[in-house]
């Protein structure tokens, strides 16, 4: 069969709509075994093309294309031998010789219906496509130029999409007549704060100030000249200790991602100290309660009670995690806050994964007063006095 009338397959395939998917074999190219095409339907209706190239070395580069046949008649003319394709009016083999000339089996029914397309065809779909977000990713180093997630960043971006899936949960509990005002406290280099910023800026189209705050002075500059780069204007960072900082504007959300031990009391008790309206924090490394209960407690007989576990140095940290966010759910309830702790994404890919979602809907002073009683009660019988409670009882005077 002459090139033209492979073209010509291809066209009608894609003006058809009738591709469910096409595979492209014996590669030319002996580093690759083979590529895939499957059409997949973006959140705007848009149908695209999602190549995906498989080489030996047992990576897999992924690629979107425009929904036209060009690429296709390409890559069975000139880079692979073998392409078969696979259709809702039947499917078509064509095969290349070495010397150029091809050769089709099968034939394509005159009458058939549309191919059900989906959203990357049934794969689960990300808030960020890689059709479309590709500026922010590629300047973060997440991705390349041509939107491929590079390997050792897939659980980077999946912990990206996973946290902006709970940014939209909480959306609707934000101010809709006015800015919205997010911090970023020890932002570190900000794929959350960049993200954020965009999921607001440029997918929903709502105005956001946001700023990224944090100690590291060079990672800072890094993250201004991204976000200039990026023509994010309203996207500020600035270096300096959080628990100094004045912030400009009033917050209305507060992020953090592992903020190290009690750098996360810090951050709840700025948020609080705020009064933002939403708090978003994942935790990490807890060290101050493991301290606290090698020191002998006034209620021996709990510490007794807990020794089958305080005996293990790995059960003791594992309990000191726990019982740290649990307290300081218990605390952030006191002062008015609906609290959920979520996990942030598969716990197999990191043990860093909880997520303390708060936000301030009840400041009754009965139910926060209970609360605060519950909290007071637990910490003694432990014998721990955390550093969010202390922040909190030493700066009494500003949080009126």
């Amino acid at each position: 069969m002459k090139n033209e009338n492979i073209e010509s397959l291809f066209s009608d395939i894609i003006e058809r709509r009738i591709l469910k998917k096409a595979v492209f074999s014996k590669p030319d190219d002996k580093q690759i075994i083979k590529s895939t095409v499957t059409p997949y339907k973006k959140p705007d209706g848009t149908i695209m093309l999602r190549l995906e190239r498989f080489t030996r070395d047992n990576k897999a580069y992924q690629q979107n294309l425009e929904y036209e046949p060009s690429k296709l008649a390409s890559l069975a003319l000139t880079e692979y031998k073998q392409t078969n394709i696979f259709t809702t009016a039947g499917d078509i083999e064509i095969r290349r010789s070495k010397s150029g000339s091809t050769h089709v089996s099968g034939k394509l029914n005159d009458k058939s219906e549309s191919a059900n397309i989906t959203a990357h065809n049934g794969e689960k779909h990300y808030i960020l496509d890689l059709s479309r977000d590709i500026g922010f990713l590629h300047e973060l180093g997440l991705a390349d130029k041509n939107g491929r997630i590079h390997d050792k960043k897939q659980a980077k971006f999946r912990q990206i999409n996973r946290f902006l899936e709970i940014v939209r949960d909480i959306e609707d509990t934000l101010p809709s007549n006015r800015p919205i005002v997010i911090y970023d406290l020890c932002c570190g280099k900000s794929y959350l704060t960049f993200a954020v910023y965009y999921y607001f800026t440029y997918i929903k189209e709502r105005t956001v100030h946001m700023y990224g705050v944090d100690l590291k002075q060079d990672v800072i500059e890094y993250c201004n000249e991204a976000a200039k780069r990026q023509g994010f204007k309203n996207l500020q960072f600035v270096s300096g200790n959080i628990n100094e900082y004045d912030p400009p504007e009033a917050p209305d959300m507060i992020i953090s991602l592992h903020a190290c031990d009690i750098a996360t009391d810090i951050v709840l008790y700025n948020a609080i100290r705020w009064k933002a309206r939403v708090i978003l924090s994942t935790p990490c490394c807890h060290h101050e309660m493991s301290k606290q209960l090698s020191i002998p407690a006034p209620d021996a007989q709990m510490r007794r009670d807990l020794d089958f576990i305080l005996s293990s140095p790995i059960l003791k940290q594992k309990l000191c995690d726990s019982a740290t966010d649990a307290l300081r759910v218990k605390r952030l309830e006191s002062r008015g806050y609906s609290v959920t702790t979520l996990e942030l994404i598969d716990p197999d890919e990191t043990p860093k994964n909880l997520m303390i979602r708060a936000i301030l809907t009840d400041t009754n002073t009965h139910r926060c007063g209970e609360a605060l009683a519950e909290y007071k009660r637990i910490c003694a019988s432990l014998g721990v006095s955390p550093y969010l409670d202390k922040l909190l009882n030493e700066n009494e005077e500003k949080l009126k």
